[in-house]
C-alpha cells in the first residue's frame, strides 16, 4: 500500500470541506398558520426579547397585505359614513334584496343589499378594525418606522374576535364569515356636492363595504384561522393620500354597545359633537337611522337609550323643539357649560 503523502492529505481535507458546504440543510417551509401570530402572542414573545429591534427606514414597497399591529389600536371610523346608517340596526332583519335611500342636504347616500342580506352595524366592527389598522400602519409608515400597507389586510381571527369584544369559543369563527359575506355584498352610493377652491362639484361613488374576501382555514378541523379582506377602494385612499386622513376616534367601549339604535347615536355624537355639543330632531334621527318600523317605535327605543344615558363619552337629554322632540347630545368633558339652568 501506498502511504499518502502531506501534500495528498491536505487536498482531500479541502475536497470534504467544499462537499460539506454544499449540503447545508434547507431552511425549514414556513407554516402557513405561524406566519402571522395573533397580537397577545406576539406580545408575550417581545416581553422576552432582551432588546428591540431597530426601526426600519421608510421605503415605498407596498406588501401584499398588511396584519395588526403587535399592540393595542385604538378604534377609528371613516368621518363621512357616521351621520347615516350604512348597515341595518336591527339583529334580527336580514334586510336581503333591500334598498335604503337617505336624502342629504349635500346630496344622498344608498344602501343596497344581496342575496346574504344587509350588512349589521355588528358587521362594520371589521370594517372598523381594517380602518384603525390600516391608519396607525400609515402613521408609522409616515414617521419612517416601516413599509407603506397595502390594501389587503390580513389578521388572525382570534385577533378580529378580541377586537370586536367577542367570545373565542362556540360559533363566533363562523360569524365572522357570515359577517364578510354580508360586508362584501352590501353596496353603498354616495352622492355629495362639495367645494373644490371657489367651484362646487358633485361627487358620485359607489362601492361594497368591502373588496374581496378570503378565508385561511386548518385543513383538518376546517377552524378558521386567518381572513384576508380587501379594504374598499374609497377607504383606502382616504387614509393613505392624505396627509390628515378624515377619520374619528372611537371609544374602546362603544363595542360593548349592545343595541343598534345606541351604537348608531354615539357614531352620529362623535361625528356631530365631537367634544362639544349638537341637537338632532327625532324625525331626522329616525330618517337617518334607516329603521323600517314606525316613527313612534323608534322614538320608544331612542328614549329607552336617553333615560339609559350611558354611552361613552356623551351625556343624552330629551328637549322639545320647534318641529317636535330633539335629542341633545354633549361631550362630557364641556356638561357643565351647556347645562339646562333648573327651574
Amino acid at each position: 500500500m501506498v502511504k499518502p503523502t502531506d501534500k495528498d492529505q491536505t487536498a482531500k481535507a479541502k475536497r470534504l470541506t467544499t462537499i460539506a458546504s454544499r449540503k447545508k440543510p434547507a431552511a425549514p417551509a414556513q407554516d402557513l398558520f405561524s406566519a402571522a401570530a395573533p397580537a397577545t402572542s406576539a406580545r408575550k414573545t417581545a416581553a422576552k426579547t432582551p432588546k428591540a429591534t431597530p426601526a426600519r427606514k421608510s421605503s415605498p414597497i407596498q406588501p401584499d397585505f398588511f396584519i395588526p399591529m403587535l399592540y393595542d389600536v385604538g378604534a377609528r371610523d371613516s368621518r363621512g359614513v357616521m351621520d347615516v346608517a350604512v348597515f341595518r340596526l336591527s339583529k334580527n332583519e336580514s334586510r336581503a334584496n333591500s334598498v335604503i335611500r337617505y336624502e342629504l342636504p349635500d346630496g344622498h347616500v344608498q344602501v343596497s343589499s344581496g342575496v346574504y342580506g344587509m350588512a349589521s352595524v355588528w358587521d362594520y366592527d371589521i370594517v372598523l378594525m381594517a380602518v384603525s389598522h390600516l391608519t396607525e400602519a400609515m402613521n408609522q409608515y409616515r414617521a419612517g418606522k416601516g413599509d407603506k400597507p397595502g390594501q389587503v389586510f390580513r389578521p388572525h381571527i382570534g385577533d378580529v374576535l378580541t377586537f370586536c369584544e367577542k367570545n373565542v369559543g362556540g360559533n363566533q369563527k363562523d360569524s365572522v364569515v357570515d359577517a364578510l359575506m354580508r360586508l362584501s355584498t352590501t353596496h353603498v352610493s354616495i352622492e355629495r356636492t362639495r367645494s373644490v377652491g371657489d367651484q362646487p362639484i358633485t361627487i358620485t361613488e359607489g362601492e361594497n363595504l368591502i373588496g374581496p374576501f378570503k378565508v385561511v382555514s386548518s385543513p383538518k378541523g376546517k377552524q378558521v384561522e386567518f381572513v384576508e379582506i380587501k379594504i374598499a377602494d374609497w377607504m383606502y385612499e382616504e387614509i393613505t393620500q392624505g396627509h390628515k386622513p378624515d377619520v374619528l376616534t372611537v371609544h374602546p367601549d362603544y363595542f360593548k354597545i349592545s343595541q343598534g339604535v345606541a351604537r348608531f347615536v354615539y357614531r352620529l355624537a362623535r361625528k356631530a359633537a365631537g367634544k362639544d355639543m349638537a341637537v338632532w330632531g327625532f324625525k331626522t334621527l329616525y330618517e337617518r337611522s334607516g329603521s323600517m318600523g314606525p316613527f313612534k317605535e323608534f322614538s320608544r327605543i331612542l328614549r329607552k337609550v336617553i333615560q339609559a344615558n350611558d354611552l361613552p363619552e356623551y351625556d343624552l337629554t330629551e328637549e322639545e323643539g320647534q318641529m317636535g322632540p330633539v335629542l341633545r347630545m354633549v361631550h362630557r368633558s364641556v356638561a357643565e357649560q351647556w347645562a339646562l339652568p333648573k327651574d
